[in-house]
């Protein structure tokens, strides 16, 4: 993971630490289209001390360390049971909900037009991923692991990379989650179901990323 630093850049730290996307749009911090700024820039620029948002976001990195079971299989558990089953879920009832926003908002200057298709593509490329967990890897880790298992894992990082960028420009076609003043329910309701189903990702992403796959990557013939 990206170590919290004032020389990261926001975006970096936005893709990695569960809950720092919130924080940056909180702070009218953009992370996508002005997000390879360094995290000392950004802060000035928003009007904040530099130390305070480094502190803000070393809380929610220690947040994070606390946000599953140690145990491997029942983090695996964990991950299948509160990531990849509720990604499912909830991009089932997103999709429609942003099509139904862009078409009865497409005129309005704020419509996140294209975030469907974003949301279509990202759901597409992450049922592929997790089935590939689901059928391949996670399998294989519950078995011990073995040399073999660190080119699955290599395929995954590099999924999570794509995944990534699609969840930059779901934050660009937004605008930021930025609701429009009188804004309807059903808009509301998106943007509501897209601030936890985004950060949901960042957090599936970053376990697997930082505290599940580490513990196989050990065993490649390349880390002996």
């Amino acid at each position: 993971m990206t170590e919290i630093s004032l020389d990261n850049t926001v975006a970096a730290i936005a893709a990695e630490l569960p809950g720092a996307a919130e924080l940056f749009r909180r702070h009218d911090i953009s992370f996508c289209c002005g997000g390879h700024v360094r995290l000392s820039e950004a802060a000035v620029k928003a009007g904040l001390a530099p130390s305070a948002l480094v502190s803000e976001l070393k809380a929610l990195e220690q947040a994070a360390k606390r946000d599953a079971p140690e145990e491997t299989s029942d983090l695996i558990g964990h991950i299948l049971d509160r990531y990849h089953q509720t990604h499912r879920a909830e991009l089932a009832w997103l999709i429609p909900l942003a099509q139904k926003v862009e078409r009865v908002h497409g005129d309005h200057p704020s419509a996140p037009i294209g975030l469907s298709q974003v949301l279509e593509r990202l759901r597409d490329e992450l049922e592929s991923h997790m089935m590939k967990e689901e059928q391949v890897l996670f399998p294989m880790m519950r078995r011990g692991g073995s040399p073999a298992i660190a080119h699955p894992i290599a395929q995954m990082r590099d999924d999570h990379e794509e995944e990534v960028e699609h969840l930059r420009t779901l934050e660009h076609v937004t605008h930021g989650l930025s609701l429009p003043q009188g804004a309807c329910g059903s808009w509301t309701a998106l943007y509501t179901g897209l601030r936890k189903f985004t950060d949901d990702l960042v957090t599936h992403m970053h376990l697997e990323n930082a505290v599940l796959f580490p513990r196989f990557e050990a065993q490649s013939p390349a880390a002996s």
